[in-house]
């Protein structure tokens, strides 16, 4: 993947966090009725060999169909899910078998902000005790400087210093998301997480969240993995974009290039069902046809080819590579055809 990206700084030799080879699965319960006729296990196939890299100061987006891998690759990443097989590298260094001191250290590193801003708060807790139970855990800072410190995270996250003696329910939800986001940034990471982030507010507040993101990331050289399926705020936000259909990457690259001009089909119709406020521009017919198929059984072959218009014979046997293509990657056997 090229890591050319506006406004990051020269890539180093290292990225701050690779993913290699990732593949990671779900042993389905069986029902009642199932375990009665003796039907066999069988198991969800949630990621199928992902590979990306991320940059200190980049943010990759992550796009796709709900059920496409999305959130389980972000779990994975901070611990939340165990890969099958692949590795997860910090700055190059295998993270799977920290324990520990070392693997509290990977934890602060790298934090998570979950979809939810209304469940993954504790009720119970005043903004001040949830700030401070980050600080005092990781120990980054003497109890004498805890307050201070609470009132520079709220200040970060453009919430008054009140704020701190109040409890989750007393906040707005965009406001909940900016206290989930002050909490990520109490132990000082160096990438963040955030797992579709804004999908649960409303729109009128999503960009100044996602502005507030941006801000944070100049400020501080975050980097970010950003899972969406608004595909406007994920051109808005990211730097690279990689497209997942059934737990494989099918396109990635610099967002503007994808943005510009797909090479998969199916990144072009996820573009094309992207809501379009010109009533001009709007579709008769849906831009993707058919269902997801189940993750339980994938189909042969190319994975998009049952619902791809454009399928070759090969796309039913053959499962195209993710190769080099036109400044990024794609997995299509129709890639670089003339006028494709």
């Amino acid at each position: 993947m090229s890591h050319i990206a506006s406004g990051a700084e020269p890539n180093s030799a290292v990225p701050l966090l690779a993913i290699e080879d990732l593949h990671l699965s779900f042993r389905k319960p069986l029902g009642l009725v199932d375990r009665l006729r003796g039907m066999p296990r069988r198991d969800v196939h949630a990621l199928n060999g992902i590979s990306l890299t991320l940059d200190a100061g980049e943010t990759i987006g992550i796009v796709g169909e709900s059920g496409c891998g999305k959130s389980t690759l972000a779990r994975a990443i901070v611990g939340l899910n165990r890969p099958d097989r692949g590795r997860i590298l910090f700055k190059g260094r295998d993270v799977s078998g920290l324990k520990g001191d070392e693997r509290r250290a990977f934890n602060r590193q790298v934090q998570m902000v979950f979809q939810d801003p209304y469940t993954s708060l504790n009720p119970r807790m005043r903004v001040e005790d949830m700030l401070g139970e980050a600080l005092r855990v990781h120990r980054m800072r003497p109890d004498q400087e805890i307050p201070k410190r609470i009132h520079a995270l709220l200040d970060l996250v453009r919430l008054p210093r009140d704020a701190a003696l109040k409890y989750p329910h007393e906040f707005s939800g965009g406001q909940r998301q900016r206290i989930s986001i002050a909490r990520a940034l109490a132990v000082e990471p160096s990438c963040i997480v955030a797992d579709e982030l804004v999908s649960a507010l409303d729109v009128s507040v999503q960009a100044q969240v996602v502005n507030l993101l941006l801000e944070l990331q100049r400020e501080l050289r975050l980097a970010i993995l950003f899972v969406a399926h608004d595909l406007r705020l994920v051109r808005h936000i990211s730097h690279q974009v990689a497209v997942i259909y059934l737990g494989s990457i099918v396109e990635s690259g610099p967002a503007e290039a994808i943005f510009a001009r797909q090479q998969h089909p199916y990144s072009r119709a996820l573009i094309e069902a992207a809501p379009s406020l010109d009533p001009d521009a709007r579709r008769a017919a849906p831009a993707i046809k058919g269902e997801l198929p189940s993750p339980m059984a994938i189909p042969p072959g190319c994975p998009f080819h049952v619902r791809c218009q454009s399928a070759l014979a090969r796309c039913t046997s053959e499962k195209p590579d993710l190769v080099p293509s036109g400044g990024g990657a794609v997995a299509c056997h129709r890639a670089g055809e003339p006028g494709w």
